[in-house]
């Protein structure tokens, strides 16, 4: 079907579908699955990042699942590194990749590439906005990265203490934003990707999260956070800081309710959501396609890979 590898980019808002529809691709078109999700590269981290389950998987080889230990640092640049690895084993095997997920920043990192900042570690800077943000609260710091690098900040979780205080780093060490070492302008893409983003009515996705969040509860969310929280060093970690996972632990700690919780999280996932659709609506390569528009799956499955066909031919 295919006269050459190229990249088919799947993504979308959280809970719209993109890990069914891209194991219905991969089936079809003799594909393997990379992921693209920040949370689901760490080890225990399942249901509250929905991490596709064997039977979800469908016989489907999945890379960069389970890849990570939660006690230990995971760069973006890390996982650009091995997503690329990934995507040439892959093609070295007359397959084809479908890179799947939905944190922006790990996608954009492997189809455009980072120019990542060398020699702007400063731990005198890095001590004094630690200590800032102990004092008077993360917030501040938030508030600081919107006046010096406010596309960083779009792109930057408010809760995302490591990588707030990183970027306010680079920008007190250099004195540019960190926004302006990504590779952008004029240079060419890394991998020739055709993007697809998913998308479906706004009250429908809500709906459809909240859903999810229920059937997460139900699932065992809260048994799978006490075990994780059981070791001190994930507590305390980065991944502890995803969705699912900071608003459950806050409930388990006695900082809140389960309601309130269950309500907390439902909120923040809707503006993930949100955030995620705002991401991809200013790359013009995406194409956006509404699930609703089509009869059944399968008719999505087929369209996506006439697209990836068409977009393939075209560039021939």
């Amino acid at each position: 079907m295919f006269e050459k590898n190229r990249l088919l980019v799947l993504t979308g808002p959280t809970a719209v579908g993109k890990t069914d529809i891209a194991v219905k691709v991969a089936t079809v078109t003799n594909a393997e699955i990379i992921s693209a999700d920040s949370i689901q590269i760490y080890k225990g981290f399942d249901i509250g990042s929905a991490k596709p389950s064997e039977e979800e998987r469908e016989g489907i080889p999945h890379h960069l699942l389970d890849v990570a230990d939660p006690c230990e640092g995971f760069s973006v640049a890390r996982y650009k590194d091995m997503a690329e690895a990934a995507i040439r084993d892959i093609w070295s095997r007359s397959k084809q990749a479908v890179l799947t997920g939905g944190t922006g920043l790990y996608i954009s990192a492997v189809i455009d590439g980072f120019s990542f900042p060398e020699g702007t570690d400063n731990p005198a800077v890095k001590i004094a906005l630690e200590k800032t943000a102990d004092q008077e609260g993360l917030a501040v710091l938030y508030k600081q990265l919107e006046r010096v690098d406010s596309a960083s900040a779009s792109r930057i979780h408010h809760n995302d203490r490591r990588r707030i205080i990183r970027a306010l780093e680079v920008y007190k060490t250099t004195g540019r934003p960190l926004s302006h070492f990504k590779r952008r302008g004029n240079e060419p893409p890394r991998f020739d990707a055709v993007i697809i983003a998913l998308t479906m009515p706004r009250e429908l996705l809500y709906r459809k999260i909240e859903a999810r969040v229920e059937a997460q509860i139900e699932a065992g969310l809260i048994d799978e956070v006490q075990q994780l929280m059981s070791r001190a060093c994930v507590r305390d970690s980065l991944a502890m800081q995803g969705l699912g996972y900071k608003e459950i632990a806050a409930y388990i700690d006695g900082r809140c309710s389960l309601e309130e919780a269950i309500a907390t999280l439902k909120r923040d996932t809707r503006r993930y959501a949100k955030r995620q659709l705002s991401w991809w609506r200013r790359d013009s390569r995406v194409h956006w396609l509404d699930i609703c528009e089509f009869c059944d799956k399968e008719a999505l499955v087929r369209h996506i890979i006439d697209l990836w066909h068409a977009e393939i031919k075209k560039g021939n």
